[in-house]
């Protein structure tokens, strides 16, 4: 070679001289492959491979510092191109294909380094150093391509191409359905029916908390639900707002072309009640919920009183003791789930106090150090109809609401009775809640919201508060104040 050359063109040298000199050029062939692809082969004569090489390493070069002077400016764009399947397809396939050409590189590296010219020893040494780079290198091309996949496969399987619907009077209202059930498979009673309402622009956010016990409602104006009961749904004890999905379930034939009856009839029936329009739903499988807790290393909650694990038609097992605690997924779905020593609105205070833990502890980067572990766990999470095209905006909606206190409504005793409920006054309490009087505008520190303070210290099934006087996170201007 002509390296080999210049070399011997000089004063006699010894053969172990020259074998050093053959493995330190060896060596040097592959760390430059490692450096700048492509500049081995160059350097060694194979102008062709080595030009394309590099042509091609510079070109990715200059993509990925255009996307990091992007990202700096627009974290909108960072978000929407981890979210756009399209773009991750074409990602990982220039993963895949990086890290095949790489490795090819490295092996031609190996060849041109003449490796059948050096001691027996030195050519170990290289084989290693061969194996060792082209691992380190493909490897990690190709673990961050099944990464990829995995957040594309992920967005396919729970989101959709759904409908896109404009926000309302500012704000997109989503429904949030939490059971034991999917999607195709929702037949079981809800256990906690709530709507998000998130302001288009901010992302501030109102939780209005729906009891599953509530009866004589109405329906939304022209609903399927509505004309089967146009003096509401007033048939008895039997009729209670969570018992909606099971009826639809029960009556597939007068929804056709709806692909998910009983999620349609209850939002027709929470259209009625607040008097909101419903631009999505998401139904939160419980048991999903534990395994999202477990991907995320546990969420961190104020225990404020002995939670039993259990009961309820099994004997209770054990107890969440009281305290600032890491919970892991088990013991953090009992804590939102258990009633024995309490009653349905002290369970929908704790409730409303995970969903604000994890708002607020989920941060980016534990999203990115867990990705993998998270995206499985959220396949058996969640059911949605929100639009893939609209995952970014909503995903910066999230970011933004993390940084602001979330305001509950809840339309639970005192305030409302869930046997004859005044729907006039729950209509004008969520009017009054998205668009406040000047007067009590920001009033984070009302009756309400203040937590341990305007309870009395009265604590009910871990709840501050009792059924007679309301339950602080219930009905809270700042959530993680009454939490």
């Amino acid at each position: 070679m002509r390296f080999e050359r210049a070399v011997d063109t000089g004063a006699p040298k010894s053969r172990d001289a020259i074998e050093r000199i053959r493995f330190r050029r060896a060596v040097a062939l592959m760390l430059m492959t490692l450096v700048l692809p492509g500049s081995a082969q160059l350097v060694a004569g194979r102008k062709d491979v080595g030009r394309t090489a590099m042509r091609i390493w510079f070109a990715l070069v200059a993509s990925v510092v255009l996307f990091i002077a992007i990202s700096l400016m627009s974290h909108t764009f960072v978000i929407w191109f981890s979210t756009d399947t399209f773009m991750l397809g074409i990602v990982r396939f220039v993963l895949m294909g990086l890290a095949i050409g790489w490795a090819f590189l490295f092996v031609d590296a190996w060849r041109i380094g003449d490796p059948l010219a050096l001691q027996q020893k030195q050519r170990l040494a290289m084989v290693g150093i061969n194996g060792a780079l082209c691992f380190a290198v493909a490897g990690s091309l190709l673990f961050a391509s099944h990464v990829v996949t995995v957040q594309k496969d992920f967005l396919t399987a729970v989101f959709g191409n759904g409908k896109v619907t404009a926000a309302h009077d500012g704000r997109y209202n989503v429904l949030l359905l939490g059971g034991d059930s999917g999607a195709d498979r929702w037949g079981m009673r809800t256990d906690s029916m709530t709507v998000a309402s998130i302001d288009e622009n901010t992302g501030r956010t109102i939780l209005f908390g729906l009891p599953r016990n509530m009866l004589n409602f109405p329906f939304a104006k022209g609903s399927i639900m509505a004309q089967q009961f146009p003096d509401g749904y007033n048939c008895g004890s039997q009729c209670e707002l969570n018992s909606l999905a099971t009826w639809a379930g029960d009556h597939r034939p007068l929804f056709k072309g709806v692909r998910y009856p009983g999620v349609e009839a209850t939002s027709e029936a929470i259209e009625g009640i607040t008097g909101l329009k419903i631009n999505y739903f998401a139904m939160v499988n419980l048991k999903g919920f534990q395994k999202m807790v477990d991907a995320v290393g546990g969420v961190t909650l104020n225990v404020r009183d002995r939670i039993p694990i259990g009961g309820i038609g099994a004997p209770i097992s054990g107890y969440i003791q009281p305290g600032v605690r890491k919970l892991n997924g088990f013991d953090a779905l009992w804590f939102a789930r258990s009633r024995v020593a309490a009653d349905d609105y002290s369970r929908m205070a704790r409730q409303k106090c995970v969903m604000n833990a994890m708002l607020h502890q989920l941060s980016p980067q534990t999203v990115v150090l867990k990705f993998e572990k998270i995206a499985n766990a959220s396949k058996a999470l969640i059911s949605t109809n929100i639009p893939r095209s609209e995952i970014d905006h909503f995903v910066s909606l999230a970011l933004k609401a993390r940084s602001q206190p979330v305001r509950t409504v809840s339309f639970v005793p005192p305030l409302i009775n869930t046997g004859h409920p005044d729907i006039a006054k729950i209509r004008s309490t969520v009017q009054n809640a998205i668009h406040p009087p000047k007067h009590v505008a920001g009033a984070g520190s009302t009756k309400s919201g203040t937590g341990k303070k305007s309870q009395g210290g009265v604590m009910t099934g871990g709840a501050y508060g009792s059924l007679h006087t309301g339950y602080a996170a219930n009905q809270a201007a700042n959530l993680g104040s009454a939490c």
